[in-house]
């Protein structure tokens, strides 16, 4: 499956070359990222086509289309890096956004129940909530006077927390056993996460109010951000059910039915399966080897 996703790289990277010009690095780096998102796309519909024919049962169809999705990666890393060298910070961010998506196939084909949902509008989550609250006001023995004020106090609350725009949009949202659970990923926490630290605490707050139980969970890929003061911030909030490290895969295991730690073990290795030119070649003197480490 690599070979496949290699050769078709070297054909997309022959074909951009002639169309671009060997000059236009970043356009042919951006396209052939593309081509192989492509290509996966292609054959995971073959998977899936095939497993139906085929009455797979969903442990094999996940398992398979995990690997076409890794080796892909590695196929698209190798093409790109090919094209314009992957400094430090690209190549560190590059695999962090690889991720999140690679996590969520457990759940876009989970072995168990789970099944998606569409998450709620910050717009008619407000108009509920204020609809509750100025009914209670109304229901209050005060003059009409006093109730006006009191609303016109409340309308200014939610000014201020409307002063920006709020998405309830997460990585993931989904169902399981009667339960709403909402779900962000995060590759690592950098220096300087102040305000999606008090982003995220304020999406989990307006989850927590709505009438109907939903669970906010963070999954980090990085142990050692078992330590860091934003990670513990939200861990420790009441309204985030944060986990890191193995303690992530577990939950995602517990979630989607499916061991993804274990089968990560077994078949993913980026250092071995990356050629020796691309940047975790010097991994050992930049630390590049932690974000190899899935």
């Amino acid at each position: 499956m690599l070979e496949y996703f290699r050769n078709r790289a070297a054909e997309a990277l022959k074909e951009l070359t002639t169309t671009h010009g060997e000059a236009h690095g970043d356009d042919i780096a951006s396209a052939i990222n593309q081509e192989v998102n492509d290509a996966k796309a292609a054959l995971i519909t073959v998977i899936r086509q095939t497993s139906e024919a085929e009455k797979w049962n969903k442990s094999v169809l996940l398992e398979t289309i995990l690997l076409g999705t890794y080796v892909s990666y590695v196929a698209m890393l190798e093409a790109r890096n090919s094209v314009r060298r992957y400094e430090y910070m690209d190549f560190s961010r590059r695999i962090g956004e690889l991720w999140e998506p690679f996590c969520r196939l457990c759940f876009d084909y989970p072995v168990n129940d789970v099944r998606a949902y569409a998450p709620p509008v910050f717009a008619e989550v407000k108009k509920e909530l204020a609809g509750e609250i100025l009914a209670y006001i109304d229901r209050l023995t005060l003059s009409a006077e006093e109730k006006g004020q009191l609303k016109n106090y409340y309308e200014k609350v939610w000014a201020l927390v409307d002063s920006g725009e709020i998405k309830l949009k997460l990585d993931l949202h989904f169902i399981l056993k009667g339960k709403k659970y909402d779900v962000d990923f995060k590759s690592g926490f950098g220096s300087n996460e102040k305000g999606n630290t008090n982003r995220l605490l304020l999406v989990a707050t307006i989850y927590k109010n709505l009438p109907e139980p939903h669970e906010c969970v963070l999954l980090v890929r990085s142990e050692e951000d078992t330590n860091n003061n934003y990670f513990q911030r939200l861990k420790k909030s009441g309204v985030w059910q944060a986990a890191c490290g193995k303690e992530a895969y577990d939950k995602i295991g517990e979630y989607s039915g499916f061991n993804i730690l274990s089968w990560i073990k077994a078949n993913i290795d980026w250092e071995k399966d990356l050629r020796p030119d691309n940047p975790q070649a010097t991994s050992q003197t930049n630390n590049l080897s932690d974000y190899l480490k899935w």
